[in-house]
């Protein structure tokens, strides 16, 4: 699957401050990334319709079993919201039977900075990936 590109479902005001999230997971088996992979169009539709969701993007390697997701929130609640809602909360749990890895990490940045660029999410998510590694 290649990339799926930023896109915008909700404009933000540019002097706004947006809730950013990035997220990596990996599967333990190439069975498991297939099934990953076979149920993201239907998240990102949903957070295409999200209220106060400001932007999404997903780097998928099925073959690597690693797939990355970068989205921007107008604040912490609407992303949580979105996490607590069918399709996603059913998704994600299922989804931990076959995850062998998972990192998020999550800040604030003004709303003229979006789309964030992949190698920022990727630079944080390696940060927060080797603060887990060192403290649990």
């Amino acid at each position: 699957m290649p990339d799926v590109p930023w896109s915008t479902p909700t404009r933000p005001d540019p002097a706004a401050e947006v809730y950013v999230m990035a997220s990596r997971f990996e599967t333990a088996g190439l069975l498991g990334a297939l099934r990953f992979f076979l149920r993201t169009p239907g998240i990102i539709l949903q957070v295409r319709k999200a209220p106060g969701a400001n932007g999404v993007a997903l780097r998928a390697r099925v073959f690597s079993r690693t797939f990355l997701t970068l989205s921007a929130w107008e604040d912490r609640e609407a992303l949580y919201r979105f996490a607590r809602s069918e399709p996603h909360r059913s998704t994600s749990r299922a989804a931990s039977a076959f995850t062998k890895e998972s990192v998020f990490t999550f800040w604030s940045v003004p709303a003229a900075e979006l789309p964030i660029s992949w190698a920022e999410a990727e630079r944080r998510l390696a940060e927060q990936r080797h603060r887990q590694r060192t403290t649990g």
